[in-house]
């Protein structure tokens, strides 16, 4: 990136700051990065707390952000379409429970897990778990808005997952208090956004994507799910590495839950949120499968690059 140049979401960084937003309808992104930088930002507006964003929440439906906003969700929609056109026959079986699954099972333990629980130093598991950001990073939120609309089992399946991450009203039990409670004890570093790597920062970005977009709630449903069908796995192979390293106390909770919990998660909104929606909507089946897609293939760009970088060869 030319460092000289004002990128884009630099531009709409210090537009929202001070309150006068230029048009950037012919402003595009220097490149995928920049892309990225700039839908967090505008995602920020819809989701991110008010203490963090301050003012700036009244420009979420400005008319100069709702162009930029769709502008680059249009363009990396078409890049996600293409990609899934090319592996849908795949998972074409015509059972969405089925074709989940067969989603969810391949590379659900990617080369970077297996690395992390076998032969990772500690800095190294660090570093990593710094740049993962935990198997469900603002999960809650995403499940409260995944919900608005659904109905019968599936809202209720949707309500019970969201209670499970608030800790089931134990305060102390609150996932996000529980991933609190590791970074401390773990000495995890808080990465800026402007420091992560691509891949990190559109695997961060899909959550937006799917939320902000009421016409992508099938797409939601199946990228939330395939977090839950694959989370569990994953994080046993970090308590893996927490038991060889010795690591402290407190840093288990948070992924021992996970370990625990999620492969029932997984399995009840594949048979109580999924199973009744598509028997309902049936038109939402194979998109449903996209998303539970789009989430796997961001997921791997992240853990090869991930791997890449830690162990200095590409992920198999």
């Amino acid at each position: 990136m030319t460092t000289s140049l004002l990128t884009l979401a630099e531009a709409l960084r210090s537009s929202l700051a001070t309150g006068q937003l230029q048009p950037l309808h012919l402003t595009q992104p220097l490149d995928r990065r920049d892309r990225f930088l700039t839908l967090l930002t505008v995602y920020d507006l819809h989701t991110a707390p008010l203490d963090v964003i301050g003012d700036a929440a009244k420009y979420q439906g400005h008319p100069a952000v709702a162009e930029l906003k769709a502008r680059l969700e249009e363009e990396w929609l078409a890049e996600l379409e293409s990609e899934w056109g090319a592996a849908q026959q795949r998972f074409d079986s015509g059972d969405v429970v089925e074709a989940m699954k067969d989603i969810a099972i391949t590379d659900r333990l990617p080369a970077a897990y297996r690395w992390l629980a076998e032969t990772a130093d500690w800095e190294q598991v660090v570093d990593f778990l710094a740049l993962e950001g935990g198997p469900d990073g603002g999960f809650d939120d995403l499940v409260a808005a995944c919900q608005i609309g659904l109905s019968g089992s599936a809202k209720l399946e949707l309500g019970k997952n969201y209670w499970d991450e608030l800790g089931q009203g134990d305060p102390g039990g609150v996932h996000t208090v529980l991933h609190d409670r590791f970074v401390a004890a773990a000495g995890i570093p808080r990465i800026p956004r402007t420091d992560l790597p691509v891949e990190a920062l559109e695997r961060a970005a899909i959550g937006g994507l799917l939320a902000t977009n009421r016409w992508l709630q099938p797409e939601f449903l199946g990228a939330l799910g395939l977090i839950e069908l694959q989370a569990g796995p994953r994080c046993r192979l970090v308590l893996k590495a927490f038991d060889r390293l010795k690591a402290p106390e407190d840093a288990y909770p948070f992924y021992a839950e996970h370990a625990q919990v999620d492969p029932i998660h997984g399995r009840d909104w594949l048979d109580k949120a999924i199973v009744p929606t598509v028997a309902d909507h049936p038109e939402w089946g194979p998109r449903i499968l996209k998303g539970a897609w789009w989430r796997a293939r961001v997921n791997l760009a992240f853990f090869a690059r991930m791997h890449q970088e830690l162990v200095g060869e590409l992920a198999a």
